[in-house]
């Protein structure tokens, strides 16, 4: 699976994304900067191979709806 590349936290700010949270909402809510926030997320699209904002927030919205309805998994 394609999210195993990513760490803990990385996965953690993947979901919170996937809730619909902005980077100054996920910045507040795990008590980082927003610059911190914006490093995750462009690492997590170089580990899953995503040239886009929009495509991350799609990945991480259909990922998280499958990870809450049971357990869901994104692939490659």
């Amino acid at each position: 699976p394609a999210l195993s590349r990513l760490t803990d936290r990385e996965l953690e700010v993947f979901r919170l994304i996937g809730r619909g949270l902005s980077s100054k909402e996920i910045a507040h809510h795990l008590h980082l900067s927003i610059k911190t926030i914006g490093t995750y997320r462009e690492r997590i699209k170089e580990k899953l191979h995503i040239k886009h904002a929009t495509e991350l927030v799609r990945c991480a919205v259909h990922w998280t709806q499958a990870e809450e309805g049971g357990g869901g998994r994104l692939s490659e």
